[in-house]
């Protein structure tokens, strides 16, 4: 998946010259954090988020304090140099950006212009889609060597049992290279035989756990 597919296209902007009085209302007015700051020729220059805006802003606590600061301009407090994303970006490498660079908000660049942003709102939202939790259905983790073909060779039990899979997710199992787990979500609301048939195989269920084999 590609940034291009969850990027906001449709992007509040400012120019340098604008007032911080004028971000801090766009903020409250559209419920955003972050406002790219560009130039005439959408090229951007510059980035301000809620917490420079609040940071530059007035206590509320003092009286005699001057909130003549509130009409600098917008230049005074942006960060800048940027850093951006393409849209062809992957997400997951975006992802990691997010994390490594403790960030929020990712401007999205195009021939050098603004064509969108990327938040880590949108990030999570499309966690949730690729995990599947956002379909009805069950959550199934197999524990298996890591070995090649053992992945197809699990997935025919869900097979067997004409169930969909929406999600197949694959990570470490502890510190050990030699096993794997499997996170599969699945279009079933009685996942029981599918549990029975992968015990029967002889995988280890990391979940569910807590299911008793069936009497025989």
């Amino acid at each position: 998946m590609h940034v291009e597919d969850i990027m906001n296209r449709n992007v509040i902007t400012l120019g340098s010259t604008d007032t911080i009085a004028k971000a801090h209302q766009l903020l409250v007015d559209h419920k955003i954090r972050h406002i790219p700051i560009v130039d005439e020729d959408y090229y951007i220059v510059g980035i301000v988020s809620d917490r420079d805006i609040r940071d530059a802003s007035p206590s509320i606590f003092t009286t005699d304090t001057d909130k003549s600061v509130l009409d600098k301009q917008i230049s005074t407090i942006m960060s800048s140099p940027v850093l951006t994303a393409h849209p062809l970006d992957f997400v997951e490498e975006v992802a990691r950006i997010f994390y490594d660079r403790e960030i929020a908000c990712l401007p999205v660049v195009s021939n050098e212009k603004l064509v969108g942003v990327i938040t880590e709102k949108d990030l999570l939202y499309t966690l949730i889609q690729l995990t599947g939790t956002h379909v009805q259905g069950s959550h199934i983790e197999v524990k298996v060597p890591h070995k090649p073909g053992i992945l197809p060779e699990v997935a025919s039990v869900f097979g067997n049992h004409g169930v969909n899979i929406s999600s197949v997710l694959i990570y470490p199992y502890k510190n050990n290279p030699e096993y794997k787990i499997l996170v599969f979500r699945v279009q079933t609301m009685n996942p029981q035989p599918i549990i029975r048939d992968l015990r029967s195989s002889g995988y280890e269920l990391m979940w569910p756990n807590n299911i008793p084999e069936p009497r025989l």
